[in-house]
């Protein structure tokens, strides 16, 4: 039911030839709300890319510390929703029945934009959520080298970009540089939760010895999220915030940025990069 692209009629212009203005079809990224409700109550909607959004809804509920494993989802269930004809576009979820409700007001708290996933929220205590998992300890290691090769692995995975120049991807590697898992979005933030929620999913929590490279900046959300899933090393091909590399102290964590070519800037955890 994913529905990443559509198709819609463009007026295509080129001052640098003589050619006449002409009509063309063109693909765009789809951006489409996405409702996550907890036993029919709503508690989140996010404007993302349609597609993997079980595993979107699942990154996200523990990103935010609401779940800490994927055992405190009894279901989670696409739903038609009220649009005609069905669009799927609510996840509604049940937790167990020792997991407890979030404490915020998810009326004010978590209506997120692709942009921005934390706008709306009260404060930034209400964004530091400290994570289950222990970075410090870990003792990954990854080579310069390996870095720098790892924008062009993402760049190669991203099928729906290609076709639409218009989506955020977030990339799972081991250590070695190995492609674990890409997905695609227009929102940074629900890219990495698609990644998390599908490793949540898959038993591999926490993610020690894997770099999560992203296709953007590194912000604070980022990072939080990066933390919140034990993923020691946060790369990205733009540049981190103060508060992400803030954070990314705080954690343990290693935070790479503005990763081109064989370039790159090491902002925080500097011990697991080996040049």
């Amino acid at each position: 039911m994913a529905r990443t692209m559509n198709r819609r009629p463009v007026m295509k212009i080129n001052l640098d030839t003589t050619a006449e203005p002409r009509r063309r079809p063109d693909d765009l990224a789809a951006e489409e709300p996405l409702e996550i409700r907890l036993r029919k109550e709503p508690l989140a909607v996010t404007m993302r890319t349609p597609g993997q959004d079980i595993d979107l809804a699942m990154g996200f509920l523990l990103t935010e510390g609401i779940i800490r494993a994927s055992g405190d989802v009894v279901t989670a269930q696409l739903c038609a929703g009220t649009d005609t004809p069905n669009t799927y576009n609510v996840v509604d979820i049940v937790l167990g029945a020792d997991v407890p409700p979030p404490v915020t007001d998810p009326s004010r708290n978590f209506y997120t934009t692709s942009s921005c996933g934390v706008c709306g929220k009260a404060s930034i205590d209400a964004v530091r959520t400290r994570s289950q998992f222990d970075i410090v300890p870990d003792t990954t290691s990854v080579a310069a080298r390996t870095l720098a090769e790892l924008p062009d692995k993402l760049r190669a995975a991203q099928r729906t970009f290609d076709r639409t120049g218009g989506l955020h991807a977030a990339g799972l590697f081991t250590a070695a540089g190995e492609l674990v898992v890409l997905r695609e979005d227009v929102g940074r933030h629900n890219a990495v939760d698609k990644v998390i929620g599908w490793a949540l999913r898959e038993g591999r929590l926490p993610l020690t010895d894997h770099v999560l490279l992203v296709s953007g900046r590194a912000s604070f959300e980022l990072t939080q999220k990066a933390w919140m899933a034990g993923i020691p090393v946060l790369a990205a091909v733009s540049a981190p915030s103060t508060l992400a590399a803030e954070l990314a102290d705080e954690a343990g964590m290693t935070l790479v940025g503005f990763l081109r070519g064989p370039s790159m800037n090491v902002y925080a955890g500097a011990q697991r990069v080996v040049v």
